[in-house]
């Protein structure tokens, strides 16, 4: 088949929404005519679409090499840079779009756009270092926080978290209504308290009979979340459960699903746990709609607080000594163990490189050692990596989370590297099931259960993220 055929039958893929059947026929083409700029620009937006970003961005960078006026490739790669929280070098991309064509009105508004998010970054950043040792958590007031006398929602007894708090806060909030900010403050204030008291990797004893289940992704997708507990059961001291990271953004109702995990934390601490995701940082929420969702639904104070909080999370928990659970994945060095990753300072934002990067990044891929990430941040590991990382630390498998699959779980690597993904049709666009994996202490044998998505209000995904994103397609 011709390069040009391949490429029409990859374009229908990709409006179909089946981004790796169009990455398959996209790099097909490329084999058979790898002068083509259009092939790479085209792989390069699918890849866009699946989130992997270092390819996307390999991509438009090859397209331009072999063609310095294919302006779709500086869109492409912009929008790669922007997805990496690169933003001057995605400003320099639009830049040059609109020296190249000064009438293109849409390149100017991509470059207006982005040049409002290059000057707010950089004004947050000239306020961070002035605020630096200030904490938020200081500054709250909760007892100017009145409640009025018309609230009729869920209300803290004595200011801790009960199971009826719960129960009523669920049902507020499938009326899609607002928790009294007092209560919301109260919450993240314990959260906090409560996250400094755990290392950055925590064990996790179950007895042999007891059940455990562990869930990946959830971002932002409060009804599927419901979903999770009607299949499994509500959280509780003999329902133990453990969300693996990447509870906000994209979803726009991420707000309601990270106080349910919070208060199911503190209601049921040592028998509930939260691991931190890639998401769980300050880039990521401002781009893909968790500090927009909590600044109109509360306040900007809030979002700061939300970020004192998320750095505390842990990053990664061991079960019984023998199941390592992360929301990336494995490191750039064959000799981590279990020790280093306790002795992680995670009180910050996550760095570019390093154990807390590669643990909330890393993904694994088949074939052996090491590549680098198709994300752009992190690496990509073998089953080779796994075993040896298995064997220096005398675990039986990994369980991470941070990649949709088409089931919702993926078993890889012989069984030594598991998948779990619980937001099912991510975005609303990807057609994926959800999954969780249920453990009992005796044997540790993962089973899996998997679910479709459920119906939700009709608030679109991606709802309050930065307004640069409508302008990436």
């Amino acid at each position: 088949m011709a390069a040009e055929e391949l490429k029409s039958e990859a374009n229908e893929y990709f409006k179909k929404q089946q981004y790796e059947k169009a990455i398959a026929l996209y790099t097909q083409a490329i084999e058979i005519d790898g002068s083509n700029p259009i092939l790479y620009g085209n792989r390069s937006f699918a890849h866009l679409r699946m989130e992997s970003f270092g390819y996307a961005l390999r991509d438009a960078s090859k397209a331009l090499e072999l063609d310095r006026t294919y302006i779709k490739g500086y869109y492409r790669r912009a929008s790669a840079y922007m997805s990496l929280g690169k933003f001057k070098l995605a400003l320099k991309d639009y830049e040059t779009v609109t020296k190249t064509r000064p009438g293109d009105k849409d390149a100017r508004l991509k470059y207006q756009e982005c040049q409002k998010v290059v000057k707010m970054m950089l004004f947050q950043k000239a306020i961070a270092v002035e605020e630096d040792s200030k904490s938020v958590a200081a500054s709250i007031d909760l007892e100017a926080m009145v409640i009025e006398d018309d609230y009729s929602g869920p209300r803290l007894e004595d200011g801790k978290v009960t199971e009826s708090f719960m129960e009523d806060l669920i049902h507020h909030y499938t009326q899609q209504k607002k928790l009294h900010r007092r209560y919301a403050y109260k919450i993240l204030l314990d959260m906090k308290e409560y996250l400094k008291s755990l290392p950055s990797l925590v064990d996790i004893p179950v007895d042999n009979a007891e059940k455990f289940t562990v869930c990946g992704d959830i971002h932002g997708q409060f009804f599927d979340l419901l979903n999770i507990f009607r299949l499994n059961g509500r959280p509780g001291v003999a329902n133990r459960y453990l969300f693996n990271g990447d509870f906000v953004d994209r979803g726009s109702f991420s707000v309601e699903v990270i106080f349910i995990l919070f208060g199911y934390t503190l209601l049921f601490p040592g028998r509930f746990y939260m691991s931190r995701g890639n998401h769980e940082s300050l880039t990521m929420n401002q781009m893909y709609g968790f500090q927009g969702e909590v600044k109109a639904k509360y306040t900007s104070q809030m979002v700061e607080l939300f970020t004192e909080v998320f750095n505390y999370l842990p990053l990664c928990h061991c079960i019984n000594g023998r199941v390592l659970v992360m929301h990336g994945g494995l490191f750039s060095s064959d000799n981590v163990t279990l020790d280093d990753l306790r002795k992680i300072d995670r009180n910050r934002q996550p760095p570019d490189e390093g154990l807390m990067c590669e643990l909330l990044w890393s993904d694994p891929m088949p074939g052996q050692g090491r590549a680098p990430s198709k994300r752009g941040v992190g690496i990509q590991f073998g089953p080779d990596v796994t075993k040896r990382f298995l064997e220096l630390n005398g675990l039986d498998y990994i369980v991470r989370s941070h990649e949709v699959k088409a089931e919702g779980y993926e078993v890889g690597h012989g069984g030594d590297c598991i998948t779990v993904f619980s937001a099912p049709n991510y975005c609303d666009t990807m057609g994926n099931k959800g999954a969780f994996i249920i453990v009992n202490g005796k044997d540790l044998k993962p089973q899996f259960t998997t679910y479709e998505a459920v119906p939700h209000p009709p608030v679109k995904p991606m709802a309050y993220a930065n307004s640069i994103f409508s302008l990436f397609s």
